[in-house]
């Protein structure tokens, strides 16, 4: 017969006898899930069982009290007391109590060694207890200890079961580094699961510590069976530690190992080129250079390095065209100079260390060293960046195919100071690093009328046409420079343009550029020879860190001038980039709180953001701190900063915090930041943007709504997305003119490398943009809009698109700041410039070990249509002009008509007249015979009825029947 009640049972654990009270836990364990509640009236009595020491079961009082308490819900009790049933409480039964509790105890578990990370990572010495208070959880307690056991029994049963992944995942979570080795040294597929921990690390764990840790176990894993393919793998992970010296040895054993290393070398070259910062690069070579067994190789290299230097005279860059003789040489001379200083300073950069280095005596190399040498000479063009910049432009300038005729169409258009200004910054986008600025030599008149800041836009522009063109540089811009150190030899607003020009020519790869724009920066007078000078030197010395720069851009700031301050700041921001410098950071806060000029404090808000690029947690205290500031300026520059922090992460708490402050911030520029922020943290999955913006498109307020747009726009950029393109056409639509431009941009930028097959609505988009700058009712920023959204569909001949990833999957440092300072031309039209750092070329370069492209053909099977380049406007056609019908008044019809009555009468006349010698004849009438009538009656007769057709007076009806009668009387 069943049991309809545990009461019996419960009364039994009263009894004196501990056999009694044994034989009543065990019947209650297997009856507890039907009788709990029951049971749960006498949990203390279990418990005081438990705590028994003498009792021979009171382990399994424990896991009763567990077993309550875990119908109860209450887990905490639950976990504790099955924790301290030690063996009795098996993790591998199959049972909804043991899987429950196991994840309790790893929940608590993670929680606890999370906690001792993050106090570690802090400094302290001091382990974190549990929020009770007591010291129960302790790292050094019985129950801690109970809780690593069933854990690590949980590891064994997934390495028993060979589920190394979830292994891998929970080691992460509990920081358990040694299983996460273990994991990866059993699995049976060591290259995949190497893989899967990689792309794991990089998008889940946002501490920096905890990355780096895993990152090096993983490069030890690889190292452990090095083969030329894990080479490449390693040397992500080192890119990512920040390890130079490891990667230079990577380098030269590779070098040194045979000529399938050497073509790995290359390969590496160019991935770190593509996903590292300068300085990187920089002690990269200069690890290399110092190595021991290649210095009979530099030896040799800086030997031939010398003899070209005794070849032709050295001219320093930083003396180029700032010292008192230049302004003495003729214009011939000074060509002959500046191209010479390109060849120099491309020389410099190939090999930074080599001019370094004291003469030496060189060994003869051998036929095996001189191939070595031929191969470090060709991996240090590499890593200089020489061979990617000379290759991407000579795809660009060999495939341009621009649309000059759309820039016409444009120009004709064009009636107003803002549309010009919108037409050149469209053309340096429309010709990105294509070289060619024809368009501009053929319309020099047109393009005179710009002046002012206008002027300085439209000469920074050439350094977006001629961008990577960097060993004619010098030559090119000449025109543009200050020719003496006071910058008044010419207009000073082209001067500080052609500064600027010079900085995005060689954006993040300044060499012995980054001398010249800092003796420009020092000898500057004039407000926009500064301005530009800050901002090319920012551009130049990119994530250099480099402290005379730092300082020298700091004595700008400090001048408490609005527009050099405000380039200043975002110099700052471009030279520590990525840095997060703590000094940076106090002396833009300090200098933000002193000064007037919102001007200077916006530059500040753009440098802060860019100094914590990448740092995710890091950031956070500082977040904090700028999100409740009194001055809205440095709110936004907290939802800029959480924006770089966490670019490309995709990380909740910052989306939370994005989307909290767009719906609860008061200011209008910090709500259409923190939406427009909300691109650049999740532009790795850009399927899921528009869905997470849709409802803000809706919003009442149109700063939400712009932020909108571009945040699609940023996420989205050449996805053509069908949701994203949906939204903004609707935005596109609306009646607030700043939104409708924001919609044109971020739409140009969805729909990039898009054609008429891929997608069909990229023509209608053109077609519209057309139709806004042509129609002289529409407001002037939303043909701002359209005009640039041309620029954007065709960047850089329709051979350039926004990339915020490299091919490798990493973050791309220099698109993501360029398209942040993009953003700000909101308030400066010349920031637009910076829209170029973002465009990368879309191309895929062979080549082989010379580092030369061979001759191959490939077959494709996709149709050529729909890899062809978009139609180029087609000329209108000329229209016969065709005779239109003068339009004519019944009055003046009348009249006529009139008139041709009347000649048409007389012309009767002249016909009835009897000729010379003939008889008139004669004709009956009723009344009287008209042939009695003179000639002169039978006119007024005529008249008197033409008159009867307008309008009657009565002083005409009078006249009309005088008239009458008298006809009758005749």
């Amino acid at each position: 017969m069943a049991l309809t009640s545990a009461a019996g049972l419960v009364s039994l654990l009263d009894d004196k006898g501990p056999e009694l009270k044994a034989y009543a836990l065990k019947r209650l364990d297997e009856l507890v899930d039907e009788f709990w509640a029951e049971i749960s009236e006498s949990v203390s009595k279990i418990e005081i069982l438990h705590e028994d020491i003498g009792f021979e079961h009171n382990k399994l009082a424990a896991l009763l009290a567990s077993k309550v308490y875990y119908h109860l819900a209450e887990y905490q009790d639950a976990l504790h007391f099955a924790l301290c049933a030690e063996e009795l409480f098996d993790p591998n039964t199959q049972s909804e109590f043991v899987e429950t509790i196991v994840a309790k105890c790893i929940d608590k578990y993670t929680e606890l060694r999370v906690a001792r990370d993050q106090m570690l990572d802090s400094g302290s010495s001091l382990l974190r207890q549990d929020s009770t208070g007591d010291r129960t959880w302790s790292s050094g307690s019985a129950t801690y200890k109970r809780l690593e056991l069933v854990v690590d029994r949980m590891f064994d049963r997934c390495f028993e079961h060979k589920q190394y992944k979830q292994a891998l995942g929970i080691a992460i979570e509990t920081r358990r580094l040694d299983i996460f080795e273990k994991a990866l040294t059993l699995a049976p597929d060591r290259e995949g699961m190497l893989r899967y921990a990689f792309r794991v690390v990089l998008t889940l764990i946002d501490s920096a510590r905890l990355r780096n840790r895993l990152l090096r176990i993983i490069v030890s894993v690889f190292m452990s069976r090095p083969s030329p393919t894990d080479a490449i793998n390693v040397c992500q992970c080192l890119v990512l530690i920040d390890d130079p010296q490891a990667t230079a040895d990577t380098l030269e054993r590779l070098l040194l190992q045979s000529a399938e290393g050497a073509v790995t070398a290359y390969q590496i070259g160019f991935d770190l080129y593509e996903n590292s910062a300068q300085m990187f690069l920089h002690r990269v070579s200069a690890a290399l250079a110092r190595s021991a067994k290649l210095s009979n190789i530099f030896n040799a290299i800086e030997k031939e390095k010398h003899k070209d230097q005794k070849a032709a005279p050295i001219i320093e860059a930083s003396s180029a065209g700032s010292t008192a003789e230049a302004t003495k040489t003729t214009d011939d001379q000074l060509e002959k100079k500046e191209t010479q200083e390109g060849e120099d300073s491309a020389a410099a950069e190939t090999k930074p260390t080599a001019s370094a280095a004291p003469p030496v005596v060189v060994e003869p190399l051998s036929e095996t060293d001189k191939e070595i040498k031929k191969r470090v000479e060709n991996l240090m063009s590499i890593l200089s960046g020489d061979k990617v910049i000379e290759l991407h432009l000579q795809f660009l300038i060999r495939n341009n195919k621009a649309d000059l005729r759309l820039l016409e169409r444009i120009r004709e258009e064009v009636r107003h100071s803002v549309t010009h200004n919108a037409t050149v910054l469209a053309n340096g986008i429309m010709h990105c690093g294509t070289t060619s600025d024809q368009f501009l030599r053929d319309h020099l008149s047109w393009l005179g009328k710009a002046v002012n800041w206008a002027k300085f836009t439209a000469t920074a522009t050439l350094g977006v046409i001629h961008r990577g063109h960097e060993k004619e540089a010098l030559r090119l811009m000449s025109a543009y420079l200050p020719k003496d150190a006071s910058g008044s030899s010419g207009s000073v607003y082209t001067e500080g343009g052609g500064l600027f020009a010079l900085g995005l020519i060689h954006a993040n790869h300044g060499g012995t550029m980054t001398e010249y724009l800092l003796n420009q920066c020092k000898e500057a007078i004039a407000e926009p020879v500064r301005h530009g000078a800050c901002l090319g030197l920012g551009l130049a010395a990119m994530s250099t860190g480099r402290e005379d720069v730092y300082d020298q851009m700091k004595l700008n700031l400090y001048q408490d001038d609005a527009v050099t301050g405000e380039a200043a700041a975002i110099g700052i921001g471009l030279v520590m980039l990525g840095t997060g410098s703590t000094q940076a950071i106090e002396d833009l806060l300090g200098y933000a709180k002193e000064t007037a000029h919102e001007k200077i404090i916006r530059g500040i808000a753009l440098g802060i953001a860019m100094v914590m690029y990448g740092r995710a947690q890091e950031a956070d205290e500082l977040i904090d701190r700028l999100a409740v500031d009194n001055d809205p300026i440095l709110r936004w520059s907290g939802m800029a900063t959480v924006a770089m922090a966490y670019c490309g992460t995709g990380n909740n708490k910052a989306v939370q915090r994005l989307l909290h402050s767009a719906v609860s911030d008061t200011n209008d520029d910090v709500r259409r930041w923190a939406v427009t922020a909300l691109g650049f943290v999740m532009f790795k999955t850009p399927e899921q943007v528009p869905a997470l913006v849709s409802l803000l498109t809706e919003s009442y307020h149109p700063h939400l709504r712009y932020g909108a747009a571009m945040a699609m726009g940023v996420a989205c950029a050449g996805t053509a997305l069908k949701e994203a393109t949906t939204l903004l056409d609707t935005l596109c639509e609306g009646t607030v003119p700043f939104v409708r431009q924001g919609a044109l941009i971020a739409s140009a930028m969805v729909l990039m490398q898009q054609n008429a097959v891929t997608c069909p609505k990229s023509v209608e988009f053109r077609e519209k943009c057309l139709k806004i700058i042509g129609d002289r009712h529409e407001d002037l920023l939303a043909k701002f809009g359209a005009i640039l959204a041309c620029g954007i569909l065709d960047a850089g001949g329709c051979n350039m698109t926004i990339s915020l990833q490299t091919r490798t999957g990493n973050n791309n440092m220099t698109a993501a700041v360029g398209l942040l300072l993009f953003q700000n031309f909101w308030f400066w039209y010349p920031l637009t410039n910076f829209l170029s750092l973002a465009l990368s070329p879309t191309t895929l370069i062979a080549l082989n070990k010379d580092l030369k492209m061979p001759k191959m053909q490939f077959k494709s099977n996709a149709k050529p249509s729909t890899f062809a380049y978009p139609q180029p406007l087609q000329p209108e056609k000329e229209k016969k002009r065709e005779k239109v019908e003068t339009a004519v008044l019944s009055i003046t019809a009348k009249q006529r008509k009139k008139e041709a009555d009347r000649k048409h009468h007389k012309e009767q006349q002249q016909q009835q007249k009897p000729k010379d010698g003939e008889k008139e004849e004669k004709m009956d009438v009723t009344m009287c015979d008209i042939s009695q009538v003179s000639s002169s009656h039978l006119t007024f007769l005529h008249v008197i009825n033409s008159v009867t057709l307008l309008p009657r007076t009565k002083s005409r009806q009078k006249r009309k029947r005088k008239t009458r009668n008298r006809t009758f009387l005749c």
